[in-house]
């Protein structure tokens, strides 16, 4: 945000569930469509990481008229076999019951140990850590049963609807997503892949100068 300052006014909500906005409900895909539309900018560049990036492609979606630009990153279109889905949306409600037993901080440390995140410096696992004690338990728990991957309506067939510019940024060491990545670009008319080097899947906090000029 820093760097982009310069030449963009920058706005970054936190998501239902998450930071100052940990108590907002309902954490849902159609909420966070609406928040946006209240914005008071009639249009604008709208960028999401990994689960923001998934609410950017809905409200993109939904929103075509607002968004001038998509920027996902580390994102996906959803789960497209509908066992596979219903499978994550059990495993994502098992895990939210999970983080109010156990509480924010035991989650906070074993979510820092996936191996999605092994490639962060510490420095930036760190970082990472304090952004996520930001939230509280319940918050967590809401976002998940509300946005996850398995509540969340598969989007690869309706990308084609989608003419704003759309930049997608991959770590080059975040091979799942870089895969998601490679299938984003080909569904989407006018769109670029960005992977950046000896990244993952936080590519933001690994570099974020790489992923400023991908925005700028």
């Amino acid at each position: 945000m820093e760097e982009v300052r310069e030449r963009y006014r920058c706005f970054a909500p936190d998501l239902p569930g998450h930071g100052d906005a940990e108590g907002r409900r309902p954490a849902t895909f159609d909420a966070v469509v609406a928040y946006l539309q209240a914005l008071r900018w009639d249009r604008f560049t709208l960028c999401g990481y990994s689960m923001g990036g998934r609410l950017a492609l809905e409200a993109a979606l939904r929103l075509p008229e607002r968004v001038a630009r998509l920027v996902l990153i580390g994102a996906t279109a959803g789960i497209a076999g509908l066992k596979e889905r219903e499978a994550r949306a059990q495993a994502d409600a098992e895990l939210a019951d999970r983080i109010e037993v156990i509480g924010l901080e035991a989650f906070v440390e074993e979510w820092g140990r996936l191996p999605l995140f092994g490639t962060q410096p510490r420095g930036v696992a760190e970082a990472a850590r304090a952004d996520r004690l930001r939230s509280t338990a319940p918050g967590l728990a809401a976002a998940l049963r509300g946005m996850g991957t398995g509540v969340m309506k598969p989007r690869w067939d309706r990308l084609g609807e989608l003419r704003m510019p759309v930049t997608v940024v991959v770590g080059e060491q975040d091979d799942r997503f870089r895969a998601l990545g490679d299938q984003l670009v080909l569904g989407l008319p006018d769109a670029r892949l960005v992977v950046v080097p000896d990244a993952g899947h936080a590519v933001h906090l690994e570099a974020p100068h790489a992923v400023a000029e991908a925005i700028a």
